[in-house]
């Protein structure tokens, strides 16, 4: 099959490289490279890097909405788009241009959490399973027919890192057995339920800001799902440090905000019913 690929962080770099082991990718959309690291220097994508290792054709269009983006793409001949974690949204015109249309790998158990973060608010969530969805793309938010499902359960220790690593390898994998059914004519659309949507809006790095009158079990899901953008940020007696890691002290209570114990494990603070331990901390400037 002739594809078009679509994505730009790591999440889909992982697809392309399974793509490129079974398939010809005709050319590759990724996001324009951005300013990054500390000297914001100009960085190209992580798909667009891998691209470029192969010698492939690479488009970083600012929209496309553009007709001559559009002629371009048309112009392929391609027999399908697999798009992942894009980030530009595509036109109606867009999603009709290959022969099969746009396949999208979506990194939830559709249709919960359609959206931008789905790894970080099925953790916040206390979800127990997400997984793989590869659906049909239309013009709306991640509401196409689903072709295939792929369920993953989260570790109590998974944090969006690495859950964000499981999802990754599952969705490169799942890519590829949805276009062999595809080719051989045996994918069978299932429309989504819309009643039981639930988005998975940006994250904020504002949303990161502990309040230590919440219970411990919350806080301990935000230390997990913003591990490792944005990360906590939590005062402890008047310093504010990043949390990276934390684990729940069911049996211990105290003032929100107190810090109970400090020890070689890590410091015990009290939270709202119960307390955590942080464990791995980062002092401003650290």
């Amino acid at each position: 099959m002739k594809i078009i690929f679509a994505g730009t962080p790591q999440f889909a770099a992982s697809a392309l490289a399974a793509l490129l082991e079974e398939h010809t990718v005709i050319a590759v959309l990724t996001q324009p490279d951005r300013p990054s690291g500390r000297g914001m220097q100009l960085t190209a994508s992580p798909v667009k890097q891998l691209a470029l290792q192969h010698g492939l054709t690479v488009l970083q269009p600012q929209t496309l909405k553009d007709e001559e983006v559009q002629r371009a793409l048309a112009a392929l001949d391609a027999d399908v788009m697999v798009v992942a974690a894009y980030g530009l949204i595509l036109p109606k015109i867009v999603l009709e241009i290959p022969r099969y249309g746009c396949l999208n790998i979506h990194a939830s158990l559709l249709p919960r959490w359609r959206g931008a973060a789905p790894i970080q608010r099925a953790i916040l969530a206390g979800d127990r399973e997400t997984g793989i969805t590869i659906m049909q793309m239309d013009v709306g938010l991640d509401t196409g027919d689903m072709l295939l499902r792929d369920a993953c359960p989260i570790a109590e220790t998974d944090n969006a890192q690495t859950l964000h690593d499981k999802l990754a390898a599952m969705g490169a994998q799942d890519i590829l057995e949805g276009l062999r059914l595809l080719a051989a004519q045996r994918l069978m659309p299932v429309a989504q339920d819309n009643a039981a949507a639930c988005y998975a809006a940006k994250l904020l790095k504002n949303e990161a800001h502990i309040d230590w009158r919440q219970d411990a079990r919350q806080i301990a899901r935000a230390v997990r799902a913003y591990n490792p953008f944005p990360v906590c940020q939590a005062s402890l007696n008047g310093v504010v440090v990043k949390i990276w890691q934390a684990i729940l002290c069911l049996d211990k209570q105290g003032k929100p905000g107190e810090v109970l114990e400090v020890d070689k494990r890590g410091i015990t603070v009290a939270c709202g019913d119960a307390a955590l331990r942080l464990e791995v901390l980062q002092r401003p400037g650290g």
